[in-house]
């Protein structure tokens, strides 16, 4: 028995849902690793810069936000925001250590759309990041309609925004209802694709790791159920979600 799968056999989806990324400049290692910990809980990607010219660099069409730092060691951040804004209109939020009046309103008549004063906890960064994505349309919410999001890589599934703590048994058995949504599995099934200990594959095995599932899908939203269960036959997930 074993278990293997690839995120290109998901449903179109699921394969059009990409996780939103976020590109960080900033020059303090410290508050650096601090916001990219925060945001990947979230559910974000993250790829990084220490210096304006870096930063620039890696600017593209697919990147959802900038944070910002403004005290960068090679150009200012309203410099870098300026040279942004000649060619993108990717959403920026300005990092900064001075809480001056004049310090904001350059940046908002700069472009950018929010500015956050350091020490900020990472809990205001990304309410903040989330409130500045909301204000950009259709594609975030179609997006967020999207309920499971697998990162095999890292081994989460991001369910309405939030990673599910699963244990390995349990994130296999999610993945395999992932790949054929609307199937059902019987026990037999699941155990044969997924436990890789003979010794632990046994009914109840089975019955246990669907509701631990679904006790954590429940935590994320009380108000729905996407395990289907039918009696005598097995277990899956509802289609259509």
């Amino acid at each position: 028995m074993g278990f293997s799968c690839s995120f290109h056999h998901f449903p179109d989806s699921y394969q059009r849902a990409m996780a939103k990324t976020i590109l960080i400049i900033e020059d303090e290692p410290g508050i650096l690793e601090t916001i990219q910990i925060a945001l990947e809980a979230e559910g974000f990607s993250c790829i990084s810069a220490m210096t304006g010219r870096e930063g620039i660099s890696l600017v593209n069409e697919t990147l959802s936000l900038i944070l910002l730092d403004v005290g960068l060691p090679d150009q200012t951040g309203f410099d870098v925001l300026k040279q942004i804004r000649n060619h993108f209109d990717t959403p920026v939020i300005l990092l900064t250590a001075r809480n001056a009046e004049i310090d904001k309103v350059v940046g908002l008549e700069l472009g950018a759309d929010d500015y956050v004063v350091k020490p900020f906890s990472p809990r205001e960064l990304t309410s903040r990041i989330r409130a500045v994505l909301r204000r950009y349309g259709p594609k975030d919410k179609k997006e967020e309609a999207v309920l499971f999001l697998p990162d095999e890589k890292k081994k989460i599934i991001y369910y309405a925004g939030k990673p599910l703590p699963l244990s390995p048994y349990e994130y296999k058995t999610l993945i395999l209802f992932l790949h054929h949504p609307g199937r059902i599995f019987t026990r037999e099934e699941i155990m044969d694709r997924v436990w890789t200990e003979p010794e632990d594959s046994f009914d109840r095995a089975v019955d246990t790791v669907i509701k631990n599932i679904r006790a954590r899908l429940k935590e994320v939203r009380s108000d729905l159920d996407p395990i289907e269960t039918r009696r005598g036959q097995g277990y899956g997930l509802k289609e259509n979600l």
